[in-house]
């Protein structure tokens, strides 16, 4: 395990295996960018050298239902100060007018979309976990359905015409889970259902874009410290291992960079066609690719919650990072 600290911005410079320009002319599309692993993967793909549009609800006007300070135009400044273009443009993804205009404003500006990465959620407040269906708020569970899976199809249906023009076009459908992990009930029907949705649109679009010679994947982070998280365990980026004063599994946790450095490896890959319709893991592809997170590690979260946080494993967390 790397042990060294890092106070920066929770992003760092460019990691090993990603090219400084390998991206450039490329256009990409993170939906859902404002914050946590949306707003990494967005600064890490314009590391790379694309043109990024970062969108989401919440601006230095507005703050979506989600109610947290960060924006999206925050993250477009983020994205120009790691050397790529960030293009900040207000969207509810769960409004296919709006969606359909991004889309045209992309189209109008680069005739092209190399990368669309799905990432809208903001559906926390509504999660019952340990709570039976019938007795959960409806509108509460049809919400958090509606911003986890409504809007990905929405997005999805709206931009893919753009992607598909070019081969090689890249769709990522972010979740909380891999396949494998998610065979387990987590522990609230709509929040379970909410997550292994994306899994499976990864599947079928790839599919479908295969004649296209485009590439769809699902793809989770681990135990992810993004800014929410860091506040719940009152902690920062500089100093999270206290957070294991809380919970002892914060050990296992990964900065949002990791993922977005998981994103860029596979919009770099040649070959990435070998992944189409499969469920990945930030650490399982951190181990193909050879990236590490801001801190050196390259943490295993789901290998480590399955074997010691299960209490199957007597491993060492060392030994998972």
């Amino acid at each position: 395990m790397a042990d060294k600290q890092n106070d920066d911005d929770g992003f760092g410079s460019t990691p090993q295996g990603t090219t400084p320009g390998a991206l450039q002319g490329k256009v990409v599309l993170v939906a859902g960018a404002t914050r946590g692993a949306g707003r990494a993967m967005a600064v890490e793909l314009g590391r790379a050298g694309a043109v990024v549009y970062a969108t989401g609800r919440t601006t230095r006007e507005r703050r979506s239902e989600v109610n947290r300070p960060e924006t999206i135009e925050e993250t477009a400044e983020l994205i120009d100060a790691a050397g790529g273009t960030g293009i900040a443009v207000p969207t509810d993804h769960l409004d296919p007018e709006q969606v359909r205009a991004l889309v045209d404003r992309i189209d109008r500006d680069h005739g092209r979309l190399d990368v669309l990465v799905n990432d809208t959620w903001g559906g926390e407040a509504y999660i019952d976990f340990d709570t039976k269906m019938w007795d959960i708020d409806l509108e509460k569970g049809l919400r958090m359905l509606r911003l986890g899976v409504d809007s990905h199809l929405i997005t999805s249906h709206c931009a893919l015409p753009l992607l598909i023009r070019r081969r090689g076009g890249l769709v990522v459908e972010i979740t909380d889970g891999t396949a494998e992990t998610n065979k387990e009930y987590r522990n609230s029907l709509f929040f379970d259902v909410t997550k292994n949705v994306p899994i499976r649109m990864a599947f079928g679009l790839g599919k479908e874009l295969a004649e296209y010679g485009c590439t769809a994947v699902s793809l989770t982070p681990g135990f992810l410290r993004s800014e929410q998280m860091l506040d719940t365990f009152g902690v920062t980026e500089a100093n999270w291992r206290d957070g294991a004063k809380v919970s002892p599994h914060f050990v296992i946790a990964e900065s949002p960079a990791f993922i977005g450095r998981a994103v860029t490896a596979l919009a770099t890959d040649p070959d990435v066609a070998r992944w189409n319709g499969q469920s990945l893991s930030s650490g399982q592809l951190a181990q193909v690719y050879g990236f590490t997170d801001t801190d050196g590690s390259r943490p295993d979260a789901w290998g480590y919650l399955a074997e010691v946080a299960s209490g199957t494993g007597e491993v060492p967390v060392e030994d998972y990072r």
